[in-house]
């Protein structure tokens, strides 16, 4: 935007709404947490590729390398990347891009792609996702609109039986899950928490209350009005493609951010850049012809400081910490009380901790992504379906288990109509006094967590 007032807009909105831009306070551990700053630089190096008309390859292979890091460590990475490409593509058509540059970019992220592939170990997961689809179905020919939305779904699944690679959860699932209701084994593993549901209204009342909201808005619709006057007066359409970029990207972050409150994560920092776009002379030159510049900026963060200010002592006031001592006695017990080679099963969430602070070997963990880890879990998590106790016991000594961890918190099922009827498993292993026949022991047993041998 040409002056600093734009980096010290888009840093105060961050810290105004700094509630609803991560939740690393409570939950340190999570994979977008540390693939998220990568994305921020991807696109910072894609803003600059998308300003500048340079040669330059540098700032090409920064991309394909801030892409790969970006995609190594969340699962979800590239269905966020897609919504990239779903931004770029609409631009091509209109001719907003030039054919060579977005060419290029195609190219770069096609090879970020094998990289990845090739660093996850050969994971064909990568190579069947709706991203890496529409960047091939992109390179092998010039169809637009509809006709390669289609195309790349359908290439999608092409590749998905071609590569042998079975069901898997995208963000695309879960969101279709979420509108249509829709519940099985896979997608209650993540729309059981809250995280995963629609945006709350709260959030939507703080973005207001610190003006982030009512700024963007307004900035977007002059970015619209700017974009659709260069388009039918065929002036300058290339100048200042990458605001239309980020213009897109920012509805494609509501989206995601209004059907998966999880997502608030990219919807809310990008609202702080976009936010930076007030002090643009080609959007507001009207406006600071008659008015200064700063005095409009510096009124704008008067008023959002007001709620800005409470949200800021509402952070600082947070001085909390981690404590879940049923759990930490459980890791102490088995630390102490079981042998190292020891096979354990159990939540998806508790094994992972189980592991970090035990280092016994786990069935099942929280990396969701393999195809055989998803059919192991789903056996673990048999406890808490109508099966009988043996039935479950068979699988679970199938799979080694030498002690199963049994939670409270997970005592609830949805699939295995033949056993619908039956009470669920856990509710008997549960109960001391109906679990004579049961065929397991109990071994430690805490507030809501349970430790039991696979067999007597």
């Amino acid at each position: 935007v040409g002056t600093e007032l734009g980096g010290l807009i888009t840093v105060l909105c961050f810290f105004f709404n700094h509630g609803e831009a991560t939740r690393v306070m409570w939950t340190p551990p999570l994979r977008e947490s540390f693939s998220y700053p990568f994305l921020v630089l991807q696109m910072y190096v894609l803003t600059l590729i998308l300003r500048t008309s340079s040669n330059d390859r540098r700032p090409f292979i920064a991309l394909c390398l801030s892409n790969v890091a970006f995609m190594l460590p969340w699962q979800f990475a590239q269905f966020i990347l897609f919504t990239q490409i779903a931004s770029l593509f609409p631009m091509y058509v209109v001719g907003y891009i030039e054919p060579s540059k977005f060419q290029k970019i195609i190219y770069m992220i096609m090879i970020s792609v094998t990289l990845s592939f090739i660093l996850m170990f050969g994971n064909s997961m990568y190579l069947s996702y709706y991203y890496s689809s529409s960047l091939l179905m992109r390179w092998v020919s010039l169809i637009q609109g509809s006709a390669w939305w289609c195309g790349t779904i359908i290439l999608k699944f092409l590749t998905s039986k071609i590569l042998g690679v079975s069901d898997h959860i995208h963000l695309s699932d879960l969101i279709a899950a979420g509108i249509l209701r829709y519940t099985d084994f896979d997608t209650l593993k993540y729309t059981c928490s809250p995280e995963f549901d629609f945006m709350e209204k709260a959030t939507l009342l703080i973005y207001t209350k610190t003006l982030l909201l009512p700024v963007v808005m307004v900035i977007t619709c002059f970015i619209f009005k700017k974009i659709i006057f260069l388009f039918y007066s065929r002036k300058q359409l290339l100048e200042h493609s990458e605001l239309a970029f980020h213009t897109l990207q920012l509805l494609a972050f509501t989206a995601l951010a209004i059907l998966i409150l999880r997502l608030k994560l990219f919807l809310t920092p990008h609202m702080c850049v976009m936010a930076s776009l007030i002090c643009s002379r080609w959007l507001f030159g009207w406006l600071f012809r008659r008015v200064r510049r700063e005095n409009v900026i510096f009124g704008i963060l008067t008023v959002m400081s007001i709620q800005g200010y409470a949200n800021l002592c509402n952070q600082w006031s947070i001085t909390g910490e981690f404590n879940d001592l049923p759990q930490e006695e459980l890791l102490q017990w088995i630390k102490y009380n079981t042998v190292p080679d020891a096979v354990f099963a159990g939540a998806m969430p508790t094994m992972a901790s189980i592991k970090l602070s035990t280092l016994h070997p786990i069935v099942n963990h929280p990396h969701y992504e393999d195809a055989d880890l998803r059919a192991w879990t789903k056996i673990v998590y048999s406890t808490y379906s109508g099966k009988s106790a043996k039935e479950v016991r068979d699988k679970l000594l199938e799979l080694h288990v030498n002690y199963y961890v049994l939670e409270e918190a997970w005592c609830v099922d949805v699939e295995d109509p033949s056993n619908a009827a039956n009470p669920p498993l856990c509710s008997v292993l549960l109960e001391p006094r109906l679990c004579v026949l049961c065929l397991f022991t109990n071994l430690f047993r805490r507030r809501n967590v349970y430790l039991r041998t696979e067999a007597r």
